[in-house]
């Protein structure tokens, strides 16, 4: 079976690394032969990080070659199409699909976070190609409204999970031994790990987390490890955050494998999270989190979890980020909603059990 993949990858974000690696481990579970060519921004770091084909991003005439040659182009994970983050790469998703429905390929839209859609052009095309694909999967409950805004109704549409939702679990062992590299190990007290990025309001936001962690320093004296899952944007993010604290912390300056980051995320006693799949890792790895948002796509994932964020980038305090950690690190360990998160990651691997029962079904 070949398949190609339209996706943000080679980016070097941990996020979409993680959704990448989670769609390859369960469509290989369900094909044994599986082909993939993943559309990628660096197609080498691609195909070495994930073993499969890539082409670039730029090139048309390789991607349209490999699509020819397809049995289905899947379009995802992620929040590919929406126009808030960015204007033109809408645009971009869109012409990838437009594609191959000229070129008779099946196309699924697979575990995609939905919108927001603005301005007449965006919301004409969206209705014009995407009620054309064969299949469409999407990650959250707000993204079926997004699609009914959309009067997008002639594909079938599932309401699943996102893809890292089917990972698995991994060995706390990878983590500590990158903790202790620098000098940390269990036995120090409390680990509160912090994905945090770049963002509108950035400022005012910086400002309020470095007190709010100074003060759990100060309180609890639990160790801050910042976690980039973004290389190398997270890291300037962190160091900037880390340089207006008064208390001393942990900034890790690595590029780490999705295992590594899963991993070190699992050995946190609490996860505070501005990263989507951040916050998702958590919930593999089973560590309470705190989330703050930027997006919808936060609240739609913490909502499907059971949870709610702690507050936007643009309106959180220092003192809400310090009540609600303090609130978390005198609750068990133990995530709370065991039961939805068994529920999501068989959802997750519905999207890789869909996609094949739809090339079956053309072929």
């Amino acid at each position: 079976m070949r398949i190609v993949i339209s996706g943000y990858y080679g980016s070097k974000n941990g996020g979409d690394e993680a959704m990448l690696a989670a769609m390859l481990e369960v469509l290989r579970e369900e094909v044994s032969d599986l082909q993939v060519t993943v559309i990628s921004l660096n197609p080498e770091y691609t195909r070495l990080r994930h073993k499969v084909d890539a082409v670039p991003m730029p090139d048309i005439f390789s991607i349209i070659k490999k699509i020819r040659a397809a049995d289905l182009l899947i379009s995802g994970g992620g929040s590919l199409l929406q126009n808030v983050t960015s204007g033109r790469s809408l645009y971009y998703y869109l012409a990838i699909i437009f594609f191959a429905l000229i070129l008779r390929c099946p196309v699924m839209l697979y575990a995609q976070g939905i919108g927001p859609i603005r301005g007449a052009l965006a919301h004409k095309l969206m209705n014009l190609i995407v009620n054309r694909v064969d299949l469409i999967t999407v990650r959250d409950r707000g993204s079926l409204e997004e699609l009914a805004r959309l009067k997008i109704t002639r594909p079938k549409i599932f309401c699943t999970a996102d893809p890292v939702l089917a990972i698995k679990p991994v060995p706390l062992e990878i983590g500590e031994e990158i903790l202790s590299h620098h000098a940390l190990k269990k036995s120090d007290g409390k680990f509160i790990g912090v994905a945090i990025r770049h963002w509108m309001d950035w400022g005012r936001f910086q400002t309020e987390i470095a007190a709010a962690l100074d003060k759990i320093i100060e309180e609890t004296g639990a160790k801050i490890i910042f976690i980039p899952m973004k290389f190398p944007e997270d890291i300037r993010s962190a160091v900037m955050t880390a340089e207006l604290m008064k208390e001393k912390c942990l900034v890790f300056e690595e590029e780490f494998s999705t295992q590594e980051i899963l991993s070190l995320v699992g050995c946190m006693d609490l996860l505070i999270g501005v990263r989507l799949h951040a916050l998702i890792f958590a919930g593999v790895m089973n560590v309470p989190l705190l989330g703050i948002s930027y997006d919808p796509k936060i609240e739609r994932f913490l909502d499907s979890i059971g949870e709610k964020p702690l507050g936007n980038m643009s309106d959180v305090t220092a003192q809400e980020i310090f009540d609600a950690t303090l609130k978390k690190l005198s609750e068990d360990k133990e995530f709370h909603d065991d039961t939805l998160l068994k529920e999501l990651n068989a959802l997750a691997r519905q999207n890789a059990k869909l996609a094949v029962e739809l090339v079956k079904s053309k072929s």
